[in-house]
Order: structure tokens, then sequence, then C-alpha cells
């Protein structure tokens, strides 16, 4: 079912059903906007939690700009080093916050396809391009001292 433009409210242009959730009568909200399909999608697009790796675990994750490297030495501490793309061009430490939509809602410790992943570290709150896939790599090609 299509959508007149006149039923969006000033959004300008037409919306299928597929993307919009009617609340009450009149009200149209974006279906990401809602808790429970920005949490089914999640879990659709596929990913892996922090807690379920172990230590020392090192994850290739390709976005959409760059390939990062990750190595997880601590799960539970949510401490990774990362390496990759402009701001982390050599190994540095960061928190790994989880990731989102690109919006303020996030999957805490959560590495998604289709989300952009978000680190704390000494450049601020850095967000990634989304994330294409996510393969675990040998722990023989791990880069650093640990």
């Amino acid at each position: 079912m299509t959508f007149p433009k006149s039923r969006l409210s000033g959004l300008g242009e037409e919306t299928t059903q597929s993307h919009v959730r009617v609340i009450g009568t009149s009200l149209l909200a974006p279906s990401r906007c809602t808790l429970d399909d920005l949490t089914a999608e999640m879990f659709r697009a596929g990913g892996v939690g922090l807690a379920e790796l172990e230590c020392l675990t090192s994850l290739q994750v390709q976005t959409r700009n760059t390939v990062y490297e990750i190595t997880v030495p601590r799960p539970p501490e949510a401490t990774v080093f990362v390496q990759g793309g402009r701001v982390f061009p050599t190994l540095t430490e960061a928190s790994f916050s989880g990731s989102s939509f690109g919006g303020s809602c996030l999957k805490l410790a959560w590495f998604g396809v289709g989300l952009h992943m978000e680190f704390r570290c000494s450049h601020g709150v850095i967000v990634t391009s989304r994330v294409r896939s996510i393969s675990v790599r040998d722990a023989s090609s791990l880069n650093g001292p640990f």
C-alpha cells in the first residue's frame, strides 16, 4: 500500500507501508524508529556479541569504506585494539560501544552487519560507515603485543 504525500505531513514523497508504521489513525513513523522493529532488524542482519568472543579474538570487519582489524583482548571489558581507516592508521586502543543504524539507539557490545560501529578513544566518539561483513581471523595473524 502506498500513502499519498498529503498523509506524510511534509515528508515530500510517497512511502510504502513496508517502510512505515501507522500509529493511531494518522501519525506515521519510519519502522526503524520503533524499538520492536529495530530489534528485529538487528537480529535479522546478523552479527556477533562481544560476550560471545574468547580472549584475544581477532576480527576483520569490512565496512562500506574501510577494512578494520579488531582484536578483543578481554571481551567483558569492551576494550579493543583497532586498526584501519583514517582515524586508526596504527593499532589503537579504544572502547567498543556497540552498533547502531547511525542514530541514538545503540545495541551495546554488538558487531552487526548493516550497522555502524561506534568506538570511544582519544579522538572522541568514532562512528564507522555501515558494516558489510565480519570474519574471525586466525590467532597467528595478530598484530601486537598482548
